[in-house]
């Protein structure tokens, strides 16, 4: 098991539609997208698009890997429709803090270390509480 430090929701936790929050329980990679892909490579609706040249910018991309969450309980049944995904992020100050919209962020070398561990159909678990360690915050 590995545990990286990320961002979740900065509007709070849960699965109620259209919120921005981040769901909790069990999820399943649904789909990969990025294999091979540069690090920094800037996706919008999954598609890749260009890159990211590390210009500060208000926009939270979705950087570098995507792996496009499914929820395997009742209360979490709508986070593939809902668009939840684990991604890099150019927001890498931010990890460690509530700041995404819904997404659990990564830094971008993280998210590539996950990306080629991890196959579709791995059980993922996202918890409010860190598995070890009283400084960090949140993980995956």
């Amino acid at each position: 098991m590995k545990t990286w430090p990320v961002s979740t929701s900065r509007f709070g936790l849960g699965s109620i539609p259209n919120s921005n929050f981040t769901p909790l329980g069990r999820f399943r990679i649904a789909q990969k997208i990025g294999h091979g892909a540069p690090e920094r490579t800037i996706f919008r609706s999954r598609l890749a698009v260009g890159q990211w040249d590390g210009t500060p910018a208000e926009e939270d991309y979705v950087l570098t890997r995507i792996l496009w969450l499914e929820g395997m309980e009742e209360e979490n049944a709508n986070t593939f429709d809902r668009y939840i995904y684990i991604h890099g992020t150019n927001q890498e100050e931010a990890i460690g803090q509530p700041a995404s919209h819904g997404c659990i962020r990564m830094s971008n070398a993280a998210v590539a270390a996950l990306f080629d561990l991890v196959e579709t159909g791995t059980q993922v678990e996202i918890g409010d509480v860190p598995p070890s360690g009283p400084d960090l915050k949140d993980f995956v």
